[in-house]
């Protein structure tokens, strides 16, 4: 017989989804199928990456715990999903972070924190200060980080011809999408747009429709995913570097078997690290898969990108460090420069 999903201390706790989704008839528990969820269509790279992390996990747990994928926020938007693991009614997801919950999320979204995918790995890496904050941001709600996914440094997609950050044009006043995100609206008004927040589903018909000129927020991957039939432009001015996490309810994970949670932790730190290998490839394929759409890519010097981030940096990370708390914010800014 194969081992019990659960510990022994399942009785005395809430029943979680997987939970439920292990449980027979007779009362015993045999196996389990965890839902998770993320942002992209069926066939991108990440849930071609899940599936890998699903047959990994099966795998290594006899078929104990079996990994349902939910690709294109099948199960809600972001948002939801986080509130949603928060309570047990979702079981994982991979995923930007939610900043409504906790304002001092908006670490990870901080602007030119990194200037290359070297300094990225030291601060959003396994250990790094970002890494680690984001780790007990989640556990206050009830959530565990079970790995960091990098995807993109962000740029800005227009759909219109090619206009960089510092052009005369720019002051003519481009509009352009931004998440509800304050570091995000920060800095689209620093680097000389106007900033638009609008929720991600009414993005493309704003940008279509010309109520805004372009997109902040994402990067080439994401452009090309949801934005290349209205991106005439795409500048990668590495506005921030893009982490999602692998998240899972704390009790869904508290209540496993050992041997089950170890092997779903151990194939969580594989995903991770084989995504650090081949993210700033992926960028790179993007922006190239961009290109051969039609879109223009805007070629800026290391001179221009340093500009922008010192200017960011100046306008907009006192503000954003007012917002989450000055002296937590600023530790950990602190660790990443040293």
């Amino acid at each position: 017989m194969k081992k019990s999903f659960l510990s022994s201390s399942f009785l005395k706790k809430p029943l979680s989804a997987a939970m439920m989704t292990g449980l027979l008839i007779g009362g015993a528990v045999e196996a389990a199928t965890l839902k998770i969820s993320h942002i992209r269509p069926q066939g991108a790279i990440v849930d071609q990456e899940l599936k890998v992390f699903a047959s990994d996990v099966e795998k290594a747990t006899e078929g104990d715990v079996k990994v349902k994928i939910f690709a294109a926020s099948a199960l809600g938007d972001y948002t939801t999903v986080q509130e949603r693991i928060s309570v047990g009614a979702v079981d994982m997801a991979v995923q930007p972070a939610a900043t409504a919950a906790s304002r001092q999320m908006q670490i990870t979204y901080f602007p030119y924190v990194a200037a290359n995918w070297k300094e990225a790995k030291v601060a959003y890496g396994p250990g790094g200060a970002i890494y680690e904050a984001m780790k007990e941001l989640y556990a206050k709600q009830d959530i565990t980080m079970l790995a960091a996914y990098p995807v993109y440094f962000g740029g800005v997609a227009l759909n219109r011809d090619a206009v960089s950050p510092g052009d005369a044009n720019v002051e003519k006043g481009i509009k352009v999408r931004v998440p509800g995100i304050k570091s995000f609206q920060l800095t689209s008004d620093s680097l000389g747009y106007i900033s638009s927040p609008i929720p991600f589903s009414e993005a493309f018909t704003a940008v279509q429709t010309g109520v805004v000129d372009g997109v902040i927020g994402s990067g080439a991957e994401g452009y090309y995913a949801s934005f290349r039939d209205v991106t005439k432009t795409y500048v990668p001015v590495n506005t921030h570097f893009e982490a999602w996490y692998m998240l899972i309810n704390s009790e869904t994970l508290a209540d496993m078997d050992s041997e089950d949670r170890d092997a779903l932790q151990k194939a969580a730190k594989t995903f991770e690290a084989k995504r650090w290998e081949r993210a700033e490839a992926d960028q790179s394929d993007y922006e190239q898969k961009l290109a051969d759409y039609g879109a223009t890519i805007v070629k800026l010097s290391d001179e221009e990108l340093a500009a922008a981030a010192k200017k960011v940096r100046a306008e907009v990370w006192p503000q954003i460090l007012e917002d989450i708390g000055a002296e937590w914010g600023q530790g950990i800014l602190d660790k990443i420069a040293n």
